[in-house]
């Protein structure tokens, strides 16, 4: 059986969770993380040296990064609505999910931090503006890619891309910041809410 190592709250460990789910996929989960076992120990590094989650063990394969164990569960899968076999129609979905791993998340870090988990390292008000600014300007660049597609992030039909990108749709809806109006965004996060997927593991009341 799949093995997920990762506490259910986490945006990453729910990248993995969602994508289980609409895989169809049994699985048996471990806690570790913040207020769960730790990761930093010996036998989780002999895992993930980098000591985070999730983890995923499949037999003797076990991989780490979120959005490398989606794709590989996707793949495994033979699920090429999620993730195509055609090189154009792959790399459009793994750009979209590689811009959310770079660009989407390192505007966000800051202004998460300091507004949800109230970090004292992340109280300066000018570096909080800051990352207001970038995320809600990447979060219209997110906008008008759904203008262009009608639908979801990769064109018109559901695949990985909205499983990390939706995550993080609804971690800026769930932030107390000054929020850009973006239509289509508002648009394609009901869209997502007809999932039974997302209703469990994205829009379930966590950021």
């Amino acid at each position: 059986m799949l093995e997920l190592f990762g506490k259910a709250s986490s945006i990453n460990v729910r990248k993995v969770l969602w994508t289980l789910d609409e895989l169809g996929l049994d699985y048996r989960r471990h806690d570790v993380g913040s207020g769960f076992a730790s990761p930093d120990t010996p036998p989780f590094r002999a895992l993930n040296p980098n000591a985070l989650v999730p983890v995923l063990r499949d037999g003797d394969v076990v991989l780490w990064e979120s959005n490398t164990i989606c794709r590989y569960l996707a793949g495994s899968a033979r699920r090429e609505d999620l993730l195509p076999a055609a090189p154009p129609a792959r790399a459009r979905v793994e750009q979209w999910m590689d811009w959310q791993a770079t660009e989407l998340n390192t505007a966000w870090r800051y202004a998460f931090m300091a507004r949800v988990r109230h970090s004292p390292r992340h109280a300066d008000p000018a570096a909080l503006a800051e990352s207001v600014a970038q995320w809600n300007r990447l979060m219209g660049i997110l906008d008008a890619r759904l203008v262009a597609t009608g639908a979801y992030v990769a064109g018109a039909d559901f695949t990985l891309a909205d499983v990390v990108v939706g995550l993080s749709v609804q971690r800026w809806r769930q932030t107390p910041i000054e929020h850009a109006t973006l239509p289509a965004v508002a648009d394609y996060f009901a869209r997502l809410q007809a999932r039974e997927a997302f209703r469990r593991h994205g829009d379930n009341g966590l950021p």
